[in-house]
């Protein structure tokens, strides 16, 4: 056998507890075959003892037959990702990786991506559980279409609607989208305690949560009951939102809470255009901005209509990545009114791209797994 024959044979053999395999996680560094003694190479980041064995175990057995000798090395030269945490004794025991989607302000596209990311990550074959905290206002009915109403079990929990690949809960589905919810704090608090405890949300790689705006009753139930991965804040660029975004970042740092990065929304209103091919030119000029333009004539502009810049000051401020800039798209806006996410659609988009690299960036960042 070659490398790329063993490397093959590695991709069947998933990290226990993750339906993802481990050539996936980056955990093989180096393969080196010399005749019939074959040296693999692991960078496994865990300190769980057993279920390294349980790794070295399986690479042995996969490949026992094809050489006489195999030898496991364990190396050490990554460094984890500063306070990450893995949900550990969270009370969900059976998910591994709890991500909060949040914000200070409302109205900067905390459900949209929420959703999307949660989409993203089912795309890359994980196991995926949305649940949308939001109580006076969720979205997901609208964003997901989904109106129907959550059976029980014989053991009166709710059992988690399904869409898309992925399980999902929201008090809207339960109270009807139209109804306005008029409650005081200790009711909302005891509800989004249930959603965690009476949902039967069975075996997840990762549970986005959509939270409410602010820093109320909702996300201290959170922090207080949950032990999450970390938080994702989403603002958008201009200085109001980020007053807001500042304090709900703050909040999440002050009860010890990752803050795994920040997303700036509606980061300018992206333009394409076309000229007529008679004009042969390179580049045109529009607001004071010279703008290239292909052979075909096409050209794209960014217009910064909401200023620029806020999330990644926010990121330097937090001192976390920048895991993306989502601009104003017009298939974005569509596509999450029509129920159907802009990263399940069968055409290439800017948009859909800029979803999918944001997901790469937060999973680098989270480092799993994470023990």
């Amino acid at each position: 056998m070659n490398k790329e024959q063993v490397l093959e044979k590695l991709k069947s053999i998933n990290y226990p507890g993750f339906s993802r395999d481990i050539t996936s996680f980056g955990m093989v560094k180096d393969i080196a075959i010399v005749k019939d003694r074959l040296t693999i190479t692991l960078n496994i980041s865990s300190q769980n003892e057993s279920k390294k064995q349980e790794v070295i175990k399986n690479i042995k057995e996969a490949l026992k037959k094809d050489f006489t000798y195999v030898e496991i090395a364990l190396s050490n030269d990554s460094q984890p990702s500063p306070s990450l945490l893995k949900t550990q004794n969270s009370g969900l025991e059976n998910v591994e990786n709890i991500i909060a989607v949040a914000s200070g302000k409302g109205g900067v596209g905390k459900s949209t991506v929420a959703v999307n990311l949660a989409c993203t990550l089912v795309q890359k074959g994980f196991k995926v559980g949305l649940l949308d905290l939001d109580i006076y206002g969720p979205s997901l009915p609208i964003v997901l279409d989904l109106h129907e109403q959550p059976q029980m079990t014989d053991d009166k929990k709710l059992i988690p609607l399904e869409k898309f690949g992925m399980k999902v809960m929201s008090f809207g589905f339960i109270s009807g989208n139209e109804t306005p919810v008029i409650w005081r704090g200790p009711l909302v608090s005891r509800m989004t305690e249930q959603f965690f405890k009476d949902v039967e949300w069975g075996q997840l790689d990762f549970m986005i949560l959509d939270l409410p705006p602010g820093t109320g009753d909702i996300q201290l139930t959170l922090t207080q009951k949950l032990k999450m991965t970390g938080a994702v804040i989403v603002t958008t660029p201009q200085d109001m939102a980020l007053a807001d975004v500042r304090k709900g970042a703050d909040m999440f740092r002050k009860v010890n809470t990752p803050v795994l990065g920040v997303i700036e929304n509606m980061s300018g209103l992206m333009i394409n255009g076309l000229i007529s091919k008679e004009k042969s030119v390179s580049k045109i000029k529009i607001n004071e901005k010279e703008v290239e333009v292909n052979n075909l004539g096409e050209f794209s502009l960014v217009l910064d209509i909401f200023k620029t810049g806020g999330g990644k000051k926010e990121s330097d401020r937090l001192n976390v990545p920048l895991l993306g800039k989502i601009p104003v798209l017009e298939d974005i806006m569509l596509s999450t009114d029509s129920g159907s996410p802009i990263v399940l659609q069968d055409k290439n988009s800017n948009a859909k791209e800029i979803y999918f690299k944001i997901t790469d960036n937060l999973l680098n960042r989270i480092n799993s797994p994470k023990e």
